[in-house]
């Protein structure tokens, strides 16, 4: 029988939620031990944002040269090479990987890499790892723990519909794996994923369609997302509305007719939780369920990030991955997210941020819409754009109730404006703010000026 390790606190995947919760761990002084699948850092890194990233930069660059050569003081010719800028993202993740690893060695962590198999036995949790060698390849080693905390954090993965000839189909996951890019692609969704996507392969020639069962980015305020849809996505034709019946090798189906190229789906995440089924309770999305501790049914076993449902972005994984590791090590608090900002990368950034739970629905709001301020990213586009902002307020209290921009600075300035609408902000605090000249952040301008 194999030796079965006893170790204090168990992490199980490195995405946002597990990096940050297995650190947290190990800079309270907790013994640790991290289990990652793959790769450290997750999806975001590997395959989501930090890739929207990279690509959106070679975008953005290929916008600008073709702007400055139409105003002609930059002369001459790029071509983009996909696959040398595939090789040089996969180059970056693989130094990030390693920083990531040795900040999570730096307080004493222990990391294994291979799949892991949870069993509970007379209320013992035993952890059995399938171990990898260097080229993340199963070893057909196993390695046993018996844990007194296990914390899962395995997030999730692209949502595959039940489409005939789905297996034809590419994900978000796949964009690094192209050879080149495609010279007509169908993108099946319709949300921010499917918008960034599609911005990124137009950007690069392709010839895009975004294909939505019913509308596109319904998270957006709808006379923000005609805006978007004219100024920054024109290149993109959308078929909303639009039912795909089969997905063939080379061109999709659909209930508006046939399209030639690859096919992209981009519906959606789904969570890892097959780990704990049968072990905790799940909810009806199969999203492993938790309380506001972070603890699932099994007292002992915790969860967090994409996994648990809810709002499955990368800021709100880290938070949910700490405060559930600091109730793993006896530091008890709860997690209560209200105002969450969240962000759409195209050629201009787009940010938005709403309350989850308004506590004035029946309050009588203002909205203010200016557009966007020249400055730092935005003196070469004033002929065609320079974004908008908008703010809603609540006219009796002064609060803002949610915001929207769309300028070269809107995230940044978001997620400040998010943090103090946290706090309680109203528009008369801004009587005495001093902003940073040039800026192209509208937000205070219109708090300054009501």
């Amino acid at each position: 029988m194999a030796e079965i390790r006893k170790i204090k606190n168990i992490v199980i995947g490195s995405g946002p939620s597990g990096r940050l919760g297995s650190l947290e761990l190990g800079k309270l002084g907790e013994e640790v031990l991290l289990i990652e699948k793959k790769y450290i850092a997750g999806t975001c890194l590997n395959e989501g944002c930090m890739v929207v990233c990279a690509l959106t930069d070679i975008s953005r660059f290929l916008k600008n040269f073709k702007r400055f050569n139409d105003m002609g003081f930059i002369k001459g010719d790029v071509e983009l090479d996909y696959a040398q800028a595939v090789l040089k993202v996969k180059e970056t993740q693989q130094k990030l990987r390693y920083l990531n690893e040795l900040e999570n060695k730096g307080v004493n962590n222990e990391i294994i890499y291979g799949e892991a198999d949870i069993k509970v036995e007379d209320d013992r949790i035993i952890v059995s790892v399938n171990v990898n060698d260097e080229n993340n390849n199963p070893t057909g080693k196993i390695e046993t723990f018996e844990a007194e905390n296990v914390l899962i954090a395995t997030g999730g993965r692209p949502f595959i519909p039940d489409i005939k000839g789905s297996e034809f189909a590419l994900t978000s996951s796949d964009v690094l794996q192209l050879d080149e890019v495609p010279e007509k692609l169908n993108i099946i969704g319709g949300g921010i994923i499917a918008a960034e996507l599609s911005n990124i392969f137009s950007s690069f020639s392709s010839n895009v369609k975004v294909i939505a069962r019913s509308k596109v980015l319904k998270e957006i305020d709808e006379e923000f997302k005609g805006y978007l849809l004219e100024k920054f996505l024109g290149d993109v034709e959308f078929l909303e509305d639009t039912d795909v019946l089969e997905i063939k090798e080379n061109s999709v189906v659909t209930s508006k007719g046939e399209f030639e190229g690859k096919t992209l789906i981009a519906t959606g995440r789904v969570p890892n939780s097959e780990i704990v089924e049968g072990i905790v309770e799940l909810n009806d999305d199969k999203s492993i369920k938790v309380n506001e501790f972070s603890q699932t049914s099994n007292p002992h076993i915790y969860a967090a990030g994409d996994v648990t449902g809810g709002v499955t972005l990368t800021p709100v994984a880290r938070k949910e991955g700490i405060s559930a590791a600091r109730n793993m090590a006896g530091y008890l608090n709860k997690l209560e997210e209200d105002i969450i900002p969240q962000s759409l990368t195209l050629d201009m950034d787009v940010s938005f941020i709403k309350r989850l739970k308004s506590a004035h629905e029946d309050r009588e709001f203002i909205d203010i819409t200016i557009p966007g301020l020249g400055g730092p990213n935005a003196f070469w586009t004033l002929n065609e754009t320079t974004g908008k902002t908008k703010v809603t307020l609540d006219k009796e209290t002064g609060e803002i109730e949610k915001a929207i921009s769309v300028s070269p600075s809107s995230v940044e300035a978001s997620a400040y404006i998010a943090f103090l609408m946290n706090m309680g902000i109203k528009k008369e605090d801004f009587d005495e703010f001093l902003e940073v000249h040039p800026s192209t952040d509208a937000y205070y301008k219109i708090l300054k000026i009501l």
